[in-house]
């Protein structure tokens, strides 16, 4: 092998390039760097074991790559770079950002220790036992449907309310459905309630 094969092994060894096509079903990219249209190659992955990430490289995102032995044909996708079409999502050094292509935000702040989620249409949280929400506040702007609930050191409600499909018990009596005893004309009261 000569000098200027060994000098262009070296120079291919780390390589950057832009993201022309994608193959999900191989976990697989092809790469556009100066003149080389790449092979397909294998995409970094953060963990791939007991735990896994799936966040798939985009056309036209930029991305260094690895050629082993300086090899093109034996490269994989080390990671990502911000470029001008693909800029940074934040600017501090503080807080953590993850946007996706139909706008959803994903950002923590750890100055002021705030978790912000945009942008999104749906949520779903699945647990087998239990979900906790250790805060001294609890706040909904629009509407709060629940199958059932149980509130166990009292509170406060206000507005109007509906009650429809069952019965309606305070304190042991049922509200909605219930007679008075002793009651008279006039100023007199009832004996209570049954």
């Amino acid at each position: 092998m000569d000098l200027a094969e060994v000098i262009r092994l070296l120079e291919n060894i780390v390589r950057t390039g832009t993201v022309t096509e994608i193959d999900e079903e191989k976990w697989r990219v092809r790469v556009k760097s100066g003149e080389l249209d790449s092979t397909w190659l294998r995409w970094n992955a953060q963990r791939a074991g007991a735990f896994s990430f799936w966040v798939p490289p985009s056309v036209g995102e930029q991305v260094w790559f690895l050629c082993l032995g300086g090899n093109t044909t034996a490269a994989i996708i080390g990671g990502s770079l911000y470029s001008n079409d693909n800029p940074a999502p934040g600017i501090s050094a503080k807080e953590m950002i993850v946007t996706a292509p139909d706008g959803a935000k994903f950002r923590y702040d750890a100055e002021a220790g705030a978790l912000q989620v945009s942008g999104i249409k749906s949520a779903t949280i699945e647990a087998s036992v239990k979900v906790l929400l250790k805060t001294p506040l609890v706040e909904c702007t629009e509407m709060l449907k629940t199958k059932n609930f149980t509130v166990t050191e009292g509170g406060k409600m206000q507005g109007d309310f509906t009650h429809s499909g069952g019965a309606f018990i305070s304190n042991g009596v049922q509200v909605d459905d219930h007679g008075h005893g002793g009651v008279q004309r006039g100023g007199s009261w009832t004996e209570g309630t049954r």
